[in-house]
């Protein structure tokens, strides 16, 4: 007979053939994942294990903490290139902290994108700026799309739900971190990328990828009830071969 309770598959076993990833920070010494090359050698030979066939990494673009420019990252980009034989294609593009500098660099046109004029950019966890739609408004006039990281880790969102509505009114395009659908991060944010699955919210997804824990959490089962909207979501990031 067969048994009632079917059990959810690994993270890992979702991993479309052609996978690829448009967030993770695998570059040597420039943010908060990988600290040197051998780091960066590890992450990304275990990316090629779990099935990615192309990687766009995407350091921190943060003032004052990580201020990075098209140029630190291109250089590390090119460090690793002359280091490794890559088993994976690697692009690079930056995941910027939405403040008012980034709106300015859009101005300037000097933000790095992930493909063609698609940004990446991230909220603060704390709280989002007051001028949060404003900010928005001004980066898509200077041309830009806009894809905003991992939504369903934003707490101040999850008893505000409606302010997911307003973003993607608002353009937005929406980047699920697949480590959420394993609960890496808490039950709550688990919980709010279901719900983003549900409403079809989900343009992209990326690995979010820093260190080894990233990599051996590919491994743990999902959390959620929702496999094939997931794998639907990854399969969206063809657009980006």
């Amino acid at each position: 007979m067969l048994s009632l309770f079917k059990s959810k598959p690994k993270l890992s076993e979702l991993i479309p053939s052609g996978y690829v990833d448009i967030h993770s920070h695998v570059l040597p010494g420039i943010d908060d994942g990988a600290k040197t090359i051998e780091d960066s050698d590890f992450l990304i030979k275990e990316m090629k294990k779990l099935g990615f066939t192309k990687c766009i990494t995407t350091p921190h673009t943060m003032k004052n903490v990580w201020d990075n420019t098209p140029e630190t990252i291109q250089n590390a980009l090119k460090k690793i290139e002359s280091s490794l034989n890559l088993p994976v294609t690697l692009n690079v593009g930056s995941e910027y902290l939405l403040d008012e500098t980034v709106v300015l660099k859009a101005k300037n046109k000097e933000l790095l994108t992930i493909k063609d004029n698609f940004v990446l950019v991230e909220l603060s966890y704390l709280n989002a700026p007051i001028q949060l739609y404003d900010y928005l408004f001004e980066i898509q006039l200077s041309g830009y799309h806009i894809i905003l990281a991992h939504p369903e880790r934003y707490r101040y969102f999850h008893p505000r739900k409606k302010e997911f509505d307003k973003l993607k009114s608002a353009g937005c395009l929406f980047q699920l971190n697949l480590l959420a659908t394993v609960g890496y991060y808490g039950k709550e944010i688990a919980k709010t990328a279901n719900y983003l699955l549900q409403e079809n919210y989900y343009d992209f997804a990326g690995s979010d990828i820093h260190h080894k824990n990233h990599i051996k959490a590919f491994q743990n089962k999902l959390v959620i009830n929702s496999s094939d909207l997931i794998q639907e979501v990854m399969n969206k990031n063809n657009f980006f071969i």
